[in-house]
């Protein structure tokens, strides 16, 4: 196939980013509405909770699925799949009746989803093979997760306002139909040379450890001992079968000779860290801002664009960086302002002054527009283009489970810290556990940033992708372990 011309691979571009963005977009609106659904849905916080987790969940547990699907059937061919489901999904919620419907619906929606953001990443991999060119355009991608982080608020504010929270599921519909037509018209069809085949067994142990352990976590505070421990334990044991099974196959859903390269293996918690961290602040941020100093939706929005404008400004800037000066700088000043975001909030209770939340919004905002580029670059980069849509997955996968997570411990610390008393009364104490793992959070994209972007960590990356090269020419087509 001959090399698309530099304004067709910006129309991929555009494309891919248009998924990207309705998927991100529906994340960050949502949040500011959920003060308004836990209204009229009557919804605890563990129910508010699981309307953000059913998604993510479900996304980071069939992300590696859909990356090793694409690879195997064609992208184009799954990445138009993903945005039918998920525009269908986005109708459903907004006629969703109740929390329940919601959450079923919701996991529709993460169906359709898990088939576009890893394998529009694979197909911009493919499709800027020049390194400086694929960071640059990869910077790009980070870009639209914060015009999603400045949109998403404020564009989800308005609607709640003016039309109401399910309003928000209605953005979807044109943008995804817009970008399903463009696709049919302009994106090109590829696929690895050498397809991997299905690894079922590999698929449930992930649905049951993410699942077991998100239901764990969130019910936890509500739940008995005897109600949480099966579920914790089904997770050990899903884990410890992943561990034990994957490495038996020879086309396995999780590569695990992948976490042979620092680099991959940093990328892999940086992103769980970093994108913890981001679900976390998020969903403390919204039900502070309206359920304690009674803003409305359409303000709370608002007071979230110093943290969301600084993500959009830094993200092509890390980008950038990444392609210039590799991806240790934006790394350490992720890490950093991340870190201190959360211990202005933990040690001096920065959300009860403006001047403090105007800064600890801004400092988050920092922090995570630096830290996108990196992970997505590093995670790709060092692999054989044959296996990318595999690789990516994992990153994004590690987004999404860090993002699950983050909603799921904070929000179980802030259920357990409340409990029966309103949020005016007891929030900010309630709350501060939470901002310490925030803060963790931020730390451990610092000390790993530090730990796996030398001489030495590049070194194990080089190693790796020679014996995955190896293996991929010794390996016949279609075999399975």
């Amino acid at each position: 196939m001959p090399e698309p011309s530099h304004r067709r691979r910006m129309l991929v571009l555009s494309i891919c980013c248009m998924s990207l963005l309705i998927v991100s977009l529906d994340n960050t609106a949502l949040n500011v509405a959920l003060p308004s659904m836990q209204r009229e849905l009557h919804a605890t916080t563990s129910g508010l909770q699981w309307t953000i987790d059913a998604y993510t969940l479900v996304l980071a547990s069939l992300l590696m699925l859909a990356g090793s699907t694409a690879d195997r059937i064609g992208r184009k061919r799954v990445f138009m799949a993903g945005l039918v489901i998920f525009t269908a999904g986005s109708l459903l919620c907004s006629l969703a009746p109740n929390l329940e419907l919601l959450v079923v619906f919701r996991m529709v929606q993460a169906v359709g989803g898990s088939m576009l953001n890893p394998v529009a990443m694979s197909i911009i991999t493919n499709t800027f093979t020049d390194p400086r060119e694929r960071a640059r355009a990869i910077g790009v991608w980070g870009a639209v997760v914060g015009i999603s982080m400045a949109a998403g608020p404020l564009a989800g504010g308005l609607l709640v306002e003016s039309v109401g929270w399910r309003s928000i599921f209605w953005v979807n519909l044109p943008v995804g139909l817009a970008a399903l037509l463009l696709t049919l018209r302009f994106v090109p069809e590829s696929r690895a040379p050498r397809p991997r085949r299905p690894d079922p067994v590999g698929q449930v142990l992930v649905i049951a450890l993410f699942g077991s352990l998100t239901y764990a976590i969130i019910e936890a505070p509500a739940a008995s001992l005897t109600e949480v421990l099966p579920f914790a334990a089904v997770a050990v044991a899903a884990l410890l079968a992943l561990l034990l099974y994957e490495p038996r196959r020879a086309e396995p859903l999780i590569d695990l000779r992948f976490f042979h390269s620092a680099p991959f293996s940093g990328a892999t918690g940086i992103a769980v860290s970093a994108f913890a961290a981001l679900g976390g602040f998020l969903f403390l941020s919204t039900l502070y801002l309206q359920n304690v100093r009674g803003l409305d939706a359409l303000h709370a929005g608002l007071w979230m664009l110093p943290m969301a404008v600084p993500t959009l400004l830094c993200a092509p800037l890390s980008g950038r960086l990444v392609g210039s000066r590799g991806p240790r700088l934006p790394l350490l000043i992720a890490g950093a302002a991340m870190t201190v975001s959360g211990l202005l909030f933990a040690l001096f209770e920065a959300e009860t002054s403006n001047v403090t939340l105007f800064l600890g919004y801004v400092l988050f905002g920092v922090g995570f527009g630096f830290v996108n580029a990196p992970i997505t670059n590093t995670a790709v980069s060092g692999m054989p283009r044959a296996q990318a849509g595999v690789a990516a997955a994992v990153a994004s996968t590690s987004r999404q489970l860090g993002q699950t997570l983050g909603v799921a411990v904070i929000g179980a610390v802030l259920a357990a810290g409340i409990g029966s008393s309103p949020y005016r009364d007891t929030f900010v104490s309630a709350a501060r556990p939470g901002w310490w793992i925030l803060a963790a959070c931020g730390a451990a994209v610092l000390i790993l940033g530090l730990l796996t972007s030398g001489r030495w960590a590049h070194r194990t990356a080089e190693r790796t992708a020679e014996r995955l090269e190896t293996a991929e020419v010794r390996q016949p087509v279609g075999t399975s372990g």
